[in-house]
């Protein structure tokens, strides 16, 4: 089992180029350092999620593992934005608006990810720098 560390991990699809920007974006804005990363299709990732009991992924969503429980969509999305630095914080408001509307909003978004922002062959390799954050 990976030791968190009191550090929060964001599982993401490796694959998506809007996914790799927003990865991207928190890290700019994790002054912190509170996150670590996995793509959704490593083994670590799978690995994780098998510890929470989640056996059938699909790369549909973001996955957030803070203090031990398990967000997604866009639950994990306003979380991770109360994290973040500056006015980012505030973002987290958005969490007020219900569930099942925010989620309609995510998942429309998520099923024309690729077409709109397009998808890699290969997921994102992690710069020199910044391979500590990244679970392998």
């Amino acid at each position: 089992m990976y030791i968190l560390k009191k550090k929060s991990i964001i599982l993401f699809d490796g694959v998506c180029n809007l996914c790799n920007t927003s990865v991207n974006f928190v890290i700019k804005h994790d002054t912190k350092k509170q996150f670590l990363f996995a793509s959704l299709q490593s083994d670590a990732a799978k690995e994780l999620l098998l510890q929470y009991g989640i056996k059938n992924l699909e790369m549909k969503s973001i996955i957030l593992i803070h203090n031990h429980k398990i967000y997604t969509k866009s639950t994990a999305i306003f979380l991770i934005s109360k994290y973040l630095s500056k006015g980012l914080k505030f973002c987290y408001i958005g969490i007020v608006i219900p569930k099942f509307i925010r989620d309609a909003i995510y998942d429309f978004i998520g099923k024309h990810r690729y077409k709109w922002f397009g998808k890699k062959q290969k997921c994102m390799l992690p710069t020199e720098e910044l391979k500590n954050r990244f679970i392998q």
